[in-house]
């Protein structure tokens, strides 16, 4: 099963190797260190876009810059009332999908989301954990039909 980019596939292994306490630990960890990939004040980035939907409890903004090379930097800033498992998944979305090319970010397929949060918890909280994987796919979508109109 394709994970996608490298440093995602391992982000899966690692969490499938993890007993269900160990699982959510690590989430929680994640999501306490999501301040960490927030955009930093005056950097520059090719889409930046903050917006509040009603899939998710409060505002999320998705930042990407691209390098010279191609490969995507992203920072995501998250509202007081994101949830614990989505901050979670901003973390191991800006760590998984460092370094990869727009095409690579669009292409990466949904189901790893399970291997890493585990099947209850999709159950629980559909909708959530999918929430910035679909906002970052958007961002990199335009961004790659942007570089096709120039």
């Amino acid at each position: 099963m394709s994970t996608g980019p490298p440093a995602l596939g391992e982000l899966v292994a690692f969490f499938e190797s993890l007993t269900e306490a160990e699982r959510r630990e690590n989430l929680i960890d994640l999501a306490a260190a999501a301040k960490r990939h927030e955009p930093v004040d005056g950097a520059p980035f090719d889409f930046a876009e903050v917006r509040k939907d009603t899939d998710c409890a409060d505002t999320v903004g998705v930042f990407i810059r691209v390098d010279g090379e191609g490969r995507v930097l992203l920072a995501v800033s998250l509202g007081p009332k994101v949830q614990t498992l989505t901050r979670a998944m901003a973390t191991i979305l800006c760590r998984g999908l460092a370094g990869a090319t727009l095409q690579e970010v669009i292409d990466v397929p949904p189901d790893f989301v399970p291997r890493i949060i585990g099947e209850q918890l999709v159950r629980l909280r559909s909708q959530t954990v999918y929430y910035v994987l679909a906002r970052i796919k958007e961002a990199a979508r335009k961004l790659a039909e942007a570089a096709q109109r120039l």
